[in-house]
């Protein structure tokens, strides 16, 4: 059979099928196809949805915030739904400081990776590159969470081209080793992590979905078993990374669900359910420590990311020109629509903010 679709569509052997059901619309907890045909949402819509399809509440506010400001970059600009949505995601997740904005879950851990290598460059130890994690995990199709989150019937074909991480083993209710209890397997799952973060002062970050591994089987985490690896964690000076892309947010009965095992993450990744299943937005957030390294002057490149000079974008502000620099090249990429009057003033803008720059850097 071959499917006549242009759309090639995730996970899904296209040879199979001949057609899909075309959702037309959704109500409540239902899908409802061009047939007529209701499906209720089972997996929620990728694990995203939470209040269930056209909830007015959410409808409206869209549309609201839409005819006022669809979107701005966090360039060097900010705006006021950030602002609030920011703050309110540090006051619900104790210990966090600061927040970094992305669009999907494996951005997200991507960021988290960043964030957790960079730290340890920024003070000075240079030494802490490796990442550690849990076999089985699950944190993303991209490559640097496919690297964490190798899950071998998913990313097998790519093993050559992800970097290196050390697994290992977590308990599994479903798949325990011969001669082991639940608990002794617990036990032994843990002193092994205690063993090698005791010897490998190389080890920069531990990385595990909190609460559960869910596209990795479903499993769940005996109890107290995440707070263990925070400890250990803590003891030998690992930073502690949790994804709580698909866990947070009431998928486990929690908003945060780091909060409910008892732990104090030093980076901590949301998303799917963060705007209800209705916007793609993920969010990592990091403690004061880890924000804080990150923090000197532009020279020092501490930055997350490579940034380019705010001089150039003060300079921009004055023409009423907003700008983003690459290296020493100011690159113009206004919206295509843009009126020839606005494309004069822009250029106008620009000459002249190169103008002023002339006249600082004399």
């Amino acid at each position: 059979m071959k499917n006549q679709s242009y759309v090639w569509h995730p996970n899904t052997q296209m040879l199979e099928w001949l057609k899909f059901p075309k959702i037309v619309r959704g109500n409540g907890m239902w899908l409802i196809d061009q047939d007529g045909n209701k499906f209720l949402d089972g997996v929620a819509s990728m694990w995203c949805n939470v209040w269930g399809h056209s909830k007015k509440e959410l409808v409206d506010v869209i549309i609201k915030q839409t005819k006022k400001l669809q979107h701005s970059s966090l360039f060097n600009f900010t705006n006021e739904p950030i602002e609030i949505l920011a703050k309110k995601l540090t006051k619900l997740s104790p210990g966090m400081a600061q927040v970094f904005f992305s669009d999907n879950g494996s951005t997200a851990m991507e960021v988290s990776i960043k964030m957790a290598l960079q730290y340890w460059n920024n003070l000075g130890l240079k030494n802490k590159t490796k990442i550690t994690t849990l076999e089985n995990g699950y944190h993303g199709d991209t490559f640097g969470a496919m690297s964490v989150g190798y899950v071998p019937e998913f990313f097998s074909k790519f093993r050559t081209k992800l970097f290196s991480t050390v697994q290992f083993p977590v308990p599994n209710s479903y798949h325990m080793p011969n001669n082991f209890t639940k608990n002794e397997f617990t036990d032994y799952c843990l002193e092994k992590i205690d063993k090698k973060l005791c010897e490998d002062e190389s080890i920069a970050a531990f990385v595990m979905e909190s609460g559960a591994q869910v596209a990795g089987g479903v499993n769940i985490y005996p109890v107290r078993f995440q707070k263990q690896v925070n400890e250990i964690c803590r003891k030998y000076d690992v930073l502690f990374v949790l994804d709580e892309i698909a866990t947070g947010f009431g998928r486990l009965g929690s908003m945060v669900e780091y909060k409910n095992q008892k732990c104090r993450p030093d980076i901590v990744s949301f998303g799917k359910m963060l705007t209800g299943g209705y916007l793609t937005l993920a969010a990592t957030l990091m403690t004061k420590k880890i924000s804080d390294s990150f923090l000197g002057r532009f020279s020092e490149m501490k930055h997350l990311f490579h940034g380019h000079t705010y001089t150039v974008f003060d300079e921009g502000k004055k023409h009423h020109i907003f700008f983003r620099t690459l290296g020493n090249i100011i690159m113009l990429v206004p919206p295509l629509a843009i009126s020839k009057k606005e494309i004069n003033l822009l250029i106008d803008g620009t000459l002249d903010t190169i103008k002023g720059i002339t006249r600082l850097t004399k």
